[in-house]
């Protein structure tokens, strides 16, 4: 039992006279299990409250985070949408300007022909063409040659511009019509070289 004294004079000692007594009160216990069990809850209730609180708080950055997030996606998404509508174009326009480039190169295939086979014949002496057709890959030449040296001049002429790969000669003989001098018919296959 525990007294407590609420007036905080001590008693007089050693003094004779009337005692007088000062009101006091007794508290039990202050360690019993029903005070402790309630300190407990409590303890634990502000705690859960804390944390209850922390969680509460992380949720709300949390959702703010993803709205912020969407947000961005949404922009990203339309950035997306355009930079995809600008690369179907820019494709669309590669094809065309490809295209207009193969034409090209198609409209100045016959004339590169023309020219090389044009300057090849004027090098060569002694040679004419009669005839000359484009068969796409290959080169069918027929013409007449003063000598036989001339059309294997003419071959050699041929090869040494880089334009045709394998030049065959058909076939080559003397014409009988020409009275006055010898002249050979000769007729050439030229495959083109891959570009």
């Amino acid at each position: 039992m525990i007294r407590i004294n609420l007036l905080g004079n001590p008693k007089p000692k050693g003094k004779k006279g009337p005692a007088v007594t000062m009101p006091s009160f007794e508290v039990g216990e202050l360690g019993g299990p029903l005070v402790q069990a309630a300190a407990v809850l409590l303890i634990a209730g502000a705690l859960n409250a804390g944390y209850w609180y922390k969680l509460d708080t992380e949720s709300k950055a949390i959702e703010i985070k993803t709205r912020v997030a969407e947000q961005k996606n949404r922009e990203l998404a339309d950035i997306k949408v355009r930079y995809l509508e600008r690369q179907r174009q820019a494709d669309s326009y590669k094809r065309r300007v490809d295209v207009i480039d193969q034409l090209r190169a198609n409209q100045a295939g016959p004339v590169n022909l023309m020219s090389t086979i044009g300057d090849t014949i004027n090098s060569t002496d002694a040679v004419w063409l009669n005839s000359m057709l484009d068969q796409g890959n290959s080169v069918a030449i027929d013409g007449i040659a003063l000598s036989s040296d001339a059309v294997a001049n003419l071959i050699s002429n041929l090869q040494k511009t880089g334009y045709f790969r394998n030049i065959e000669i058909k076939e080559s003989f003397q014409d009988d019509a020409v009275k006055d001098m010898q002249a050979f018919q000769f007729s050439l296959t030229c495959e083109k070289a891959k570009s």
